[in-house]
């Protein structure tokens, strides 16, 4: 394997675990469950999807062929790791929501999953 690839590899690497390390730290170190949501989402994320780019150019390199299995991976990764956030930040919300907290929204149906839709209400 040429040097150059090598060290491309190295550098994603490295930069993957500067991401998984940022992210561990931050959901150690962060207040509360929303703060410390962003962490694992966002940093570990990038951390994972570094050491998978540098997996498939590893495999690039010494198969000459395209390793399907860190594309399904990432694509897998990056598409339920925001959801899941999203359902654990309703979850906290929803928890810790005490009535009359939220804003009105301004739109048809208010907060996602805390208000009913307008035409359900009794005298609207």
């Amino acid at each position: 394997m040429p040097l150059y690839v090598e060290i491309l590899i190295s550098v994603f690497l490295v930069i993957s675990g500067v991401f998984g390390f940022v992210g561990s730290y931050g959901l150690i170190k962060l207040k509360d469950s929303v703060q410390r949501l962003h962490a694992p989402t966002k940093a570990t994320t990038l951390g994972v999807g570094g050491v998978l780019i540098a997996s498939m150019i590893y495999f690039i390199a010494k198969t000459g062929h395209i390793s399907i299995h860190e594309l399904l991976i990432t694509l897998f990764l990056f598409l339920t790791a925001p959801i899941t956030a999203n359902f654990i930040a309703k979850a906290y919300i929803a928890r810790n929501m005490r009535e009359g907290e939220l804003p009105s929204s301004g739109g048809r149906y208010g907060w996602a999953v805390y208000d009913d839709p307008p035409e359900s209400r009794p005298g609207s």
